[in-house]
């Protein structure tokens, strides 16, 4: 197959692709990675297959073909192909929850400087790189990463990254419990998809709906969840959006659980679990046995909560998830207070402590930590965050944390 077989082969596919006929189309380019002599035909038909991949939540084929996109572009021998194809072994790896590893080839996609292609892409390896430490609950480096994405996104004027960093930045302060800020940044990112969004792929406007749904749960306004979630669900079931459906089941059971209608919950957490198991998403594996856990709890079942914990932690721990192991500390803490076994109670109190210091989830103006209840969050340009109020008498003079830093130990 030459060179202009190959490309024409290619875009029959990508019609095929946006025509959401997802099947045909990886036939299309699986029959031109076979019989394509074309090196740079080659390359961009394993981006094809690395995207379709991805969008389907077959993570680790994701993998395998990233790692032959490497190996083609050596054989190109073109830094930019390079670059492109790392940013592809670092997604894969973020998919696939594999936080250090995405780290690494992150850096060495920055590392890569001077290629064409590489002032396009450090946006997204930014934004990779920002998934990958909040995975792995690193919060102020998480957020420096996202705001250097948003930074790329304006200069470049790409909106769509943009777009996708606002989700990011929305289940960032989900997770540390701004929720004012985990709603403004998926309406942000939804409001992009109605002003610039016409030619989009429907992928965009599920994911901002999605995150929505997530905060408006936070916030309790919990009819307005189930519209967003049920939007964005709508959305995945019509594109074979597995990774997108598990995430809508997990949020739709959430919802039940915060009505306390467990009963409908407990199924819902099934199916997002069945997926989640399906895919290799094993941070929302946490995420699902967090909520099972929590409905055990309503029923008063404390023993077949503590064996859900029990899952959730050695997940936890295998992936270097430290707020999971932090919420599932507090969990156990009240739990062995319920059954009067003060010993593991205290336990648990210390491990507790210990994730909050190692994560640095507490203000540096009043000390109380952060990510225990709803509170405005202010971060300064340093990244360092604090409670909105603390920082208002502050005024200007600078980051306590950073002053705390610079301090050399022999003074401390």
């Amino acid at each position: 197959m030459g060179q202009d077989q190959t490309k024409q082969q290619i875009e029959k596919g990508l019609h095929l692709y946006q025509s959401n006929q997802t099947e045909k189309a990886l036939q299309v380019w699986m029959r031109v990675l076979e019989k394509s002599a074309d090196p740079a035909g080659r390359f961009r038909v394993l981006g094809c297959l690395i995207t379709a991949h991805a969008e389907m939540g077959r993570y680790k084929d994701m993998l395998k073909f990233a790692v032959v996109q490497i190996d083609t572009a050596r054989e190109l021998e073109d830094p930019d192909f390079l670059t492109e194809s790392y940013l592809n072994l670092a997604r894969s790896n973020e998919k696939l929850c594999e936080f250090q590893k995405t780290i690494s080839y992150c850096k060495t996609c920055l590392n890569m400087q001077g290629t064409t292609v590489s002032l396009q892409l450090n946006g997204q390896v930014s934004l990779s790189m920002g998934n990958a430490f909040l995975g792995l609950s690193i919060f102020q480096k998480a957020l420096e990463c996202f705001e250097k994405a948003l930074r790329y996104a304006h200069n470049n004027d790409d909106k769509m990254l943009e777009c996708r960093v606002c989700c990011s930045l929305g289940n960032f302060y989900a997770q540390i419990k701004d929720y004012e800020k985990a709603l403004f940044f998926p309406c942000k990112a939804a409001e992009l998809v109605n002003d610039y969004g016409k030619g989009w792929s429907l992928k965009y406007r599920a994911m901002s709906q999605y995150h929505m749904a997530v905060a408006y749960r936070k916030l309790g306004r919990l009819a307005d969840a189930m519209d967003c979630c049920e939007e964005s669900m709508k959305i995945a079931l019509q594109h074979g959006d597995r990774p997108l459906q598990a995430l809508c089941l997990l949020c739709f059971a959430d919802i039940h659980r915060s009505r306390k209608d467990v009963q409908t919950a407990f199924p819902r957490y099934d199916s997002s679990m069945s997926i989640m198991t399906e895919i290799g998403n094993r941070l929302g594996l946490i995420q699902v046995l967090l909520g099972v856990t929590k409905c055990w709890m309503i029923q008063k079942e404390l023993d077949k909560a503590l064996e859900s914990i029990e899952k959730a932690q050695e997940l936890a721990e295998g992936l270097g998830n430290k707020l999971g192991l932090l919420k599932l500390h507090c969990l156990c803490e009240r739990i062995y207070r319920t059954k009067g076994q003060q010993r593991e109670l205290r336990d648990h109190v210390v491990k507790f402590h210990e994730c909050v210091e190692e994560m640095e989830l507490y203000c540096g103006m009043c000390g109380e930590s952060i990510g225990e209840k709803n509170n405005q969050l202010q971060a300064l340009p340093c990244s360092h965050f604090f409670h909105l109020k603390c920082l208002q008498p502050n005024g200007t003079r600078g980051c306590p944390n950073c002053r705390r830093l610079s301090v050399k130990p022999g003074y401390v």
